[in-house]
């Protein structure tokens, strides 16, 4: 995996002037827009992580749930978890959670989307 990030393309969107201006709940995820939809954003760790706001099982609001000690996003409806890295699930085969790249930039926060891959 850490190999794809030095082969795979990406077209990179500025979503926000900086981190300051990323608003984070009380469970420690923000959203932010990127075209014309939104995507949830964590800090973990100190590392910036994006992945899609509704849940690839039943589509809850990923926004809603929570981050566990693992990185994992915990669905607040079946608490299906979803590693924020790579988005694999982790308590059933098959679903798969989106998941974009970050970048903090001097001029803004980026969100990187792998080349052919629409929003």
């Amino acid at each position: 995996m850490i190999f794809e990030m030095f082969w795979k393309k990406y077209n990179w969107y500025r979503v926000a002037a900086g981190e300051g201006e990323i608003r984070l709940n009380a469970s420690g995820i923000g959203t932010v827009e990127l075209g014309d939809k939104k995507i949830c954003v964590v800090r973990f760790r100190d590392v910036w992580h994006a992945f899609a706001l509704y849940c690839p099982h039943a589509g809850a609001l990923l926004s809603e749930g929570r981050i566990d000690e693992g990185g994992n996003i915990v669905c607040p409806v079946h608490a299906y978890k979803y590693n924020i890295r790579n988005g694999l699930c982790r308590v059933a085969d098959g679903y798969r959670l989106r998941t974009y790249r970050v970048e903090v930039r001097t001029d803004g926060f980026y969100i990187g989307v792998e080349e052919g891959r629409g929003l």
